[in-house]
């Protein structure tokens, strides 16, 4: 009979034994003199990790996860699953619509893969404060939002103190839309982040107010009108927030009514996230590949077995003449970044523009991208959005000129509340 000893030795070889063939495996890119061993599986286990997002891409990262050797998962998400979700959102079941996407997904996969545990928030990422995610080895997105993950990644670089390295998490970053997808390496203060590759989501071009208010033509002209005029007019006052159900419902509804009495088929809920929240479709085998490219660079992070990617991943499935494609680069760290950057980012304008008209084109400018901005020089406050008091005493200046308030390259610094820090410009008045 075997001893105790050799009975454990192995199991723990037949534990270790996929891990330890990744882990070997010999390429150009692969440290010839890394050595695979219990230490390094030991450090993969007890690696936390949090994955931001249980839709699409954070059930496949999450799968991924699991079976790769990660035994201490988070993992966040506000939605509740809807039947259309069921479609590639594998770990849910018709008997889950309604139920909690973070609480669902992590029980679905502590089911099928013994040893796991994934800790799941229902909720969103901004309840959470730097000692929540001052805990996790590496941070992964999943995110069909560029405004949340404009917020994580403002808020992993503000947390970075040179002085303690464990402060740097590591931001993978995977995104899709339909046929295409990146997948991005992203270490806080030392390489691009998220803010320096801004203007590549730029904001979709505007539909001109004057067809929704008038005659719209297409289901998301009616949902347009219910998000851009029919909420200020009818919850004037009300804060619309994308990521609330109850808001989108609302919209959805609207927008329903006002296409019934133009004859306009097609508006939908899903449509009216995706037009709301410029959400583009995904597709299933996108989702699995960008995840699999995900959860390869954390795996490469969490074991040092080979160099992570430098920076940036495109990928396309586009089924015509080019056929599948990626390419790799390294995306620039931009020194007048606002958030990883240590310069004031230079924003041309219209000397005569007024105020109120500037921060009106923050939101369509691809740089910017912000949606209620307070602004203040460093000696006056332009205009604040809130609270009320200043918001009131500020308002009179959205009617005056931009040169009546500030100097030609005057430096501006601008907040938003969706937004984990101030953001700097340098105002240049165009001649």
């Amino acid at each position: 009979m075997d001893s105790p000893q050799a009975v454990n030795g192995i199991e723990s070889r037949a534990r270790w034994k996929y891990l330890d063939s990744i882990l070997s495996t010999k390429s150009p890119y692969a440290d010839p003199d890394y050595i695979p061993g219990e230490d390094v599986i030991t450090f993969l286990e007890s690696s936390r990790v949090l994955v931001i997002g249980a839709g699409g891409l954070g059930c496949e990262i999450l799968k991924n996860l699991a079976l790769s050797g990660f035994k201490d998962i988070h993992v966040i998400d506000m939605d509740t699953i809807d039947v259309s979700n069921l479609n590639r959102q594998f770990l849910f079941r018709e008997s889950d619509v309604g139920k909690s996407k973070a609480e669902v997904a992590a029980a679905f996969v502590e089911s099928r893969v013994p040893g796991v545990k994934i800790t799941p928030y229902n909720g969103k990422i901004q309840d959470k404060d730097e000692d929540y995610y001052m805990q996790f080895k590496l941070v992964i997105c999943g995110l069909d939002s560029i405004e949340a993950r404009r917020w994580i990644n403002s808020t992993l670089v503000s947390m970075v103190d040179m002085e303690q390295p464990e402060s740097l998490k590591p931001l993978i970053d995977g995104g899709t839309e339909g046929f295409k997808g990146q997948a991005r390496v992203i270490l806080p203060t030392v390489s691009s982040c998220i803010e320096c590759q801004l203007s590549m989501h730029a904001p979709r071009a505007a539909v001109p107010l004057c067809t929704l208010a008038s005659i719209p033509r297409q289901p998301q002209h009616c949902i347009e009108w219910a998000h851009i005029i029919a909420w200020d007019e009818q919850r004037k006052g009300d804060v619309l927030d994308t990521d609330d159900p109850e808001h989108i419902t609302w919209l959805y509804k609207t927008a329903l009514e006002r296409a019934k009495q133009f004859n306009i088929p097609g508006v939908t809920y899903s449509m009216t996230q995706g037009v709301v929240k410029n959400i583009i479709p995904a597709i299933a085998s996108t989702n699995a590949i960008i995840a699999a490219a995900c959860c390869n660079e954390a795996f490469k992070i969490a074991t040092s077995c080979a160099p992570y990617l430098e920076n940036y991943m495109l990928y396309t499935g586009d089924s015509d003449a080019s056929g599948l494609y990626t390419y790799t680069f390294a995306a620039e760290k931009k020194d007048d970044c606002p958030v990883c950057g240590n310069l004031a980012q230079t924003i041309r304008i219209d000397p005569e523009m007024t105020l109120g008209d500037f921060i009106a084109s923050l939101a369509e400018r691809a740089e910017a991208q912000l949606k209620k901005p307070s602004l203040r020089t460093a000696s006056t406050s332009l205009y604040y959005q809130a609270p009320k008091q200043l918001e009131e005493q500020t308002r009179p200046n959205l009617e005056k000129k931009m040169r009546d308030l500030l100097a030609d390259g005057e430096e501006v610094a601008v907040s938003d509340q969706a937004l984990a820090i101030d953001f700097r410009y340098k105002l240049v008045f165009e001649r």
